[in-house]
């Protein structure tokens, strides 16, 4: 169909506006295609603006839309100094060209989604009585339910929300005022980071291991700032799939506790653990009311599944609530109806444990690729997630490197989008959800070949 798009759309430049294109009938003969290729090809230029279409008559070339040019300097000084940094998410979310081999965006390819389930979940939604009404607030009891027995809590304190980036940034403008710092286990989600400094919050870092956030450091940090939250990514962390460690978790709390602090738990990767089970959400060891959990449907099924869920406790839930209603009134009920359909079925479970051990093979193979190909750079192989964090040689400029790595066919993530300050060494974030394993050989060699 691209090549029928491209000669048609060739042939809509090279006439005036108004000019009729041949029929579809003539088109299907001198293109050498079916009707049905013919048809979708200029769908694709009606919805682009190139033709349009009159019901009897056929299809023209539509009419040059004139834009005024407008003189917009003003803005700049009304607007000043912008808070928006969205850079990282971004190039995070940009789908690079089909030549080009795909190790930065976090998300499942079409291979590893559970396509033909989705399809069938949303068309069985849709037929519900009530897909289309006004759903609770809170979100459908049957998807409340569901969250709260995955995650270990009671189903009054859930509430679904449009996604894990949404429930992220109504739950870290609910709790702290603008201005606030926010303490941020580094290296981290580029989106969150984007979400405090938008909120005119400010991110702290504090150093991570393999074992997780490092408590000595986390409660100087807490001393230092008299911060009242925490951003944690306790399970396969974004970018480094590092795991808190299980003698890490209860003097995380503790310390949190002495502080008087929230900590805010992003447990977007549940269920994308390597192994069999993942650990149970930090949740579940909260005895106070301290720790705010986000969860997502996005990562393990489809990046547009946009549900997710915020469990809190206490006033808290109360405020979060209210803001995420001020935000977006209600989350779409066919997409919550969908998402019950999906999580409930029959083919979920075999869906999960086929997409860890798909995801086991790229890291286990992207390992080995690393280990042959760039023996001066240093990694740990990560225990669940979608990514790895490749510690450059000294003296590497990440961006510098991604850039040759991009002209040579290969797409992967700079390390200081996932920075909050200065780092002492360059990194690459390498996603290897969106790659396909048999390429993974390649993609390696390609970076080999850009330094």
């Amino acid at each position: 169909m691209e090549r029928v798009t491209a000669t048609l759309r060739g042939l809509a430049a090279a006439l005036p506006a108004g000019s009729k294109l041949p029929s579809s009938r003539r088109l299907v003969g001198d293109l050498g295609v079916g009707p049905v290729t013919v048809q979708r090809a200029i769908d694709a230029l009606v919805a682009d603006g190139t033709v349009l279409t009159r019901p009897g008559a056929g299809t023209f070339v539509a009419r040059a839309t004139r834009t005024q040019t407008v003189d917009t300097d003003w803005q700049r000084v009304a607007l000043g100094a912008s808070p928006v940094r969205a850079e990282g998410v971004v190039s995070a979310l940009s789908m690079p060209s089909r030549d080009v081999l795909d190790m930065s965006r976090g998300y499942l390819d079409l291979t590893l989604q559970p396509s033909s389930r989705l399809a069938a979940a949303t068309a069985r939604a849709a037929r519900r009585p009530e897909a289309w009404s006004v759903p609770p607030v809170a979100g459908t009891p049957e998807l409340r339910t569901w969250f709260a027995q995955q995650l270990g809590a009671d189903r009054e304190d859930v509430l679904i929300s449009p996604g894990g980036q949404g429930a992220l940034s109504t739950v870290l403008r609910s709790i702290v005022p603008a201005g606030s710092p926010v303490l941020v286990a580094v290296p981290s989600y580029p989106g969150a980071i984007a979400l405090l400094r938008s909120a005119g919050l400010v991110p702290i870092p504090v150093p991570t291991d393999t074992d997780g956030v490092r408590p000595e450091l986390l409660e100087r940090a807490f001393e230092q700032t008299g911060s009242r939250l925490l951003y944690l990514q306790p399970t396969y962390a974004n970018p480094d799939g590092h795991v808190l460690a299980a003698d890490r978790r209860r003097p995380v709390l503790e310390i949190a506790a002495r502080a008087g602090a929230f900590i805010v738990e992003d447990d977007f990767a549940r269920w994308l653990g390597h192994g069999p089970t993942p650990p149970p959400s930090l949740l579940r060891d909260d005895t106070d009311g301290r720790v705010i959990t986000v969860n997502s449907l996005s990562k393990a099924a489809g990046p547009s599944l946009r549900i997710g869920c915020v469990v809190a406790r206490g006033p808290v839930a109360q405020r979060i609530a209210g803001l995420q209603v001020v935000d977006h009134l209600i989350v779409a009920r066919p997409l919550q109806e969908a998402a019950v359909e999906l999580v409930t079925g029959a083919g979920w479970n075999a869906h999960l444990r086929s997409l860890s051990a798909a995801l086991n093979a790229r890291a286990a193979r992207l390992v080995t690729a690393l280990n042959r190909e760039l023996p001066d750079c240093t990694f740990t192989r990560p225990r669940g997630g979608f990514s790895l964090w490749l510690r450059l040689p000294r003296g590497t400029d990440d961006v510098e490197l991604a850039r040759r790595a991009l002209d040579r066919g290969l797409a992967v993530g700079p390390g200081r989008n996932y920075a909050v300050a200065e780092e002492d060494a360059a990194h690459l974030r390498l996603c290897f959800a969106a790659l396909p394993e048999q390429h993974v050989d390649a993609a390696v060699r390609i970076l080999a070949d850009s330094f």
